[in-house]
């Protein structure tokens, strides 16, 4: 089949110096000098990876070390790489998706249209083959990542389905999704409807789903994270220690800890591991919180993600900057500005040192990092 293309969907690429929301990564070598006067301590020999033009060094497969994304007629709210980092797929309030090719030039490949509201969050499935879609017209979609067909719709809820989450590693067709109709409702792709359903008391904002697929993780206005046994169908523990609605739940590479992101502020991490006594007088399950980032009235579902080796961790931010933080120290690495807009989602690239930020200011920014 023919891969439909968006006609205004563009890359920019970026100088260093102008808008991007990454810093060059790039490092200056010393200017030569015909100076007789002076002697040269030390010579760097030339290397194929350096620009002879600017004396620069490229750390990654972008064409430039920033590009600029447009082609959204509406804020971008949710980012995703494939597994394999090779695709980018953006969702946007315009009702559609983008996908976007990951390296290069970032060419648009295809546009995925069916929904009939916004898109407020996506995944790729484990396997690659599928995008996984949550809209706020109450229902999810299933998408061909190659062809860009919608081959399935999940109805169920009845209410804006606000997040949706893949299995890492079990089953390609296993999600989860939560809405604003106080529910976390399971999805098997092999099959039609749901396969299970957690009732909350609140509405539920944001969802998780264990690398072995027998737990799932929502948050939601009641500011608490709850766990759910997939295999006994109800809750197993919560976790309390945000103050306002968490926008977003993400694990780490491991499945060992989980970062939230809230409206008051902060991002946290959690120890989700067995046998952690949250007792009184014992280890608490929250580990570690970052402070930096920030929320506004416009109450967004901002993201938060994992670096690919789980030693960093960001987030999306009302203050128009991207946040990177250490997760070990929770120092914050990065402040990178670029955006017109709240950002909404960034996300790191699987294999690559390089970041990806989408804004309601109707664009996407990939960068590389530079080496801190």
């Amino acid at each position: 089949m023919d891969m439909t293309a968006a006609d205004d969907a563009i890359a920019h690429s970026l100088p260093p110096d102008e808008g991007g929301d990454a810093p060059s990564s790039k490092r200056q070598r010393q200017n030569d000098s015909n100076d007789s006067n002076q002697v040269a301590l030390y010579a760097p020999p030339l290397e194929d990876d350096v620009d002879q033009q600017n004396g620069n060094i490229r750390t990654s497969s972008l064409a430039e070390p920033t590009m600029k994304l447009s082609g959204h007629k509406g804020s971008v709210y949710c980012l995703s790489y494939d597994p394999q980092g090779e695709v980018l797929c953006s969702g946007s309030f315009d009702s559609t998706c983008l996908l976007w090719k990951a390296g290069g030039k970032c060419e648009n490949l295809n546009v995925l249209k069916g929904h009939k509201n916004a898109i407020l969050d996506l995944c790729f499935t484990n396997d690659s083959e599928k995008i996984i879609t949550a809209s706020a017209d109450y229902n999810l979609g299933v998408y061909d990542s190659t062809t860009g067909d919608r081959i399935k719709r999940f109805m169920g809820h009845s209410g804006i389905v606000n997040a949706v989450d893949v299995c890492r590693e079990g089953s390609a067709s296993l999600a989860v999704s939560a809405s604003d109709d106080c529910t976390a409702r399971l999805w098997d792709t092999r099959v039609r409807g749901e396969v299970g359903c957690f009732v909350d008391d609140y509405q539920i904002t944001a969802v998780a789903y264990a690398n072995d697929g027998n737990a799932v993780y929502t948050g939601g206005i009641d500011n608490c994270i709850t766990a759910w046994d997939v295999r006994q169908m109800r809750k197993s523990m919560a976790m309390k220690g945000h103050t306002d609605t968490i926008t977003y739940l993400a694990l780490n590479p491991k499945g060992t800890h989980l970062l939230s992101n809230s409206m008051d502020g902060t991002l946290r991490t959690w120890d989700i591991r067995p046998f952690v006594d949250d007792a009184a007088g014992q280890k608490k399950r929250h580990d570690k919180t970052f402070v930096g980032g920030t929320h506004n009235a416009e109450k967004g579902l901002l993201n938060c993600s994992w670096s690919a080796d789980g030693t960093m961790v960001t987030g999306g931010s009302a203050d128009r900057v991207v946040h990177i933080w250490d997760e070990l120290s929770a120092e914050e690495l990065y402040v990178l500005p670029g955006h017109n807009g709240c950002v909404n989602s960034v996300i790191f690239h699987p294999t690559e040192n390089v970041v990806a930020s989408a804004s309601s200011d109707k664009s996407i920014f990939i960068g590389e990092l530079s080496q801190v």
